[in-house]
């Protein structure tokens, strides 16, 4: 364990920045790197936890990425484990400088183009790429191949449910190009959890459930959901969990836990042939 790069994304608040200091005090010896958006925050929480670098990207922008992952290439001749944490939703439709729904891009494309561009980085460590989803996956997510920029139909928890279910899709698709090549993909939901999440969104029930009292009792604690993506950074794939799943917290989630859509192998890839172009990427 000495020594093992961990980058963990969305990492200056919530449960990233809870998933960092719980790892850098059960891996000590851990090579901590922090990704955040804010750099006052990010560069707040990369000292708390003794990280050793922080940098700095906003996923809006796939140029963003790009030049993350160069950063972090440049830094780091291997990476052992990638936590694609980042993720938020979004009010009204908005479209990137990139031609993408906003909501679609954050969650889904920028982490997508991240790892990839970082897969020989992961190769040559562990090859642990953790995604996070969310239990709105099952709930609201429905991906549509045709339609996975929300053009016909919108609404902010939509195409954040189906941006979620596209993390545990695209995990899948992880795992089946690249386990025998050594990456260790997963995807996991780490609980409903007490958070700024839904900042920018002024849904009524998301107001309701993140912005009063209620969440006290409706919602866990950062800590307790920032364990347990810790848990997935730490653990030993094929031990503590098996790549290729998708875990509601730190369980193996049942059927009834998870989209049908999750076991579509057949719209798995048609979902990646779809998508990879969107980032420049051969399918």
């Amino acid at each position: 364990m000495a020594g093992r790069v961990v980058v963990i994304t969305g990492g200056s608040d919530g449960i990233g920045a809870q998933a960092a200091r719980q790892v850098a005090q059960a891996q000590p010896q851990s090579r901590l790197v922090i990704v955040g958006r804010s750099a006052e925050r990010t560069a707040a929480t990369a000292h708390e936890a003794g990280a050793e670098a922080h940098f700095v990207a906003d996923y809006t922008r796939l140029d963003d990425v790009r030049r993350l992952a160069s950063e972090l290439r440049e830094s780091f001749d291997r990476i052992d484990a990638l936590a694609n944490n980042a993720g938020a939703i979004f009010g009204e439709r908005t479209v990137t400088v990139d031609g993408n729904e906003k909501t679609f891009q954050v969650n889904l494309l920028a982490p997508f183009l991240l790892t990839h561009l970082l897969l020989d980085r992961l190769q040559a460590g562990d090859g642990v790429v953790v995604n996070t989803s969310s239990a709105s996956a099952k709930l609201i997510g429905r991906v549509d191949i045709g339609d996975l920029n929300h053009e016909r139909s919108y609404s902010p928890m939509r195409a954040y449910g189906d941006a979620k279910l596209e993390n545990i899709l695209l995990a899948q698709g992880l795992h089946a190009r690249y386990y025998e090549a050594g990456i260790n993909a997963v995807a996991f939901d780490p609980g409903n959890v007490r958070t700024a999440f839904g900042a920018e969104n002024n849904n009524i029930m998301t107001r309701l459930m993140y912005r009063t009292p209620l969440s006290r009792i409706a919602l866990i604690s950062p800590e307790r959901g920032g364990s347990n993506l810790a848990h997935f950074l730490t653990g030993t794939p094929g031990v503590d969990w098996q790549p290729g799943r998708f875990y509601s917290q730190q369980k193996p989630a049942k059927p009834r836990q998870t989209n049908k859509q999750v076991h579509d192998e057949a719209l798995i890839d048609r979902f990646w042939q779809t998508t990879a172009p969107l980032i420049g990427i051969q399918p």
